[in-house]
């Protein structure tokens, strides 16, 4: 039997792989009805369809894939962290950001979250935006 630490280790570990994966329905499922999503440098989100709305607007504007994944987690396991980088390709210029011309980036990201019954319920990211926009170009 797994320890709620090692369950939660392996929920957000999931969550990156089904994220690396495309499959949308199958990682919107790993999230809480009420998730809550803190943007980086931005506001929150709550629920599952905000989400969906937001990572539809993601797939447009990016092509992104999670690599050198490093996953911590509390012992309770209602807490997680990861640290990895972004490999990506700004395919679609987002609004309020430079014209993409499908420039790459690697970057590295930070993420928290609070999990609930073997879901996420909170997300919350930060990179570092300055670097991002060196990165393509702007």
């Amino acid at each position: 039997m797994s320890t709620a630490r090692e369950s939660a280790l392996a929920l957000v570990t999931s969550y990156y792989e089904t994220f690396n994966s495309g499959d949308r329905e199958a990682f919107l499922a790993l999230l809480t009805d009420e998730v809550r999503h803190d943007t980086n440098q931005g506001g929150q989100e709550a629920g599952r369809e905000k989400f969906r709305t937001f990572l539809a607007r993601m797939d447009r504007c990016y092509a992104e894939q999670v690599k050198e994944l490093q996953v911590f987690a509390s012992e309770d396991g209602t807490r997680a962290a990861a640290e990895f980088f972004i490999d990506g390709t700004y395919q679609s210029t987002d609004a309020g950001l430079p014209e993409a011309t499908g420039q790459k980036y690697y970057l590295r990201v930070g993420a928290f979250f609070e999990l609930v019954s073997g879901k996420v319920d909170r997300i919350t990211n930060y990179y570092n935006l300055q670097e991002w926009l060196r990165l393509v170009g702007a």
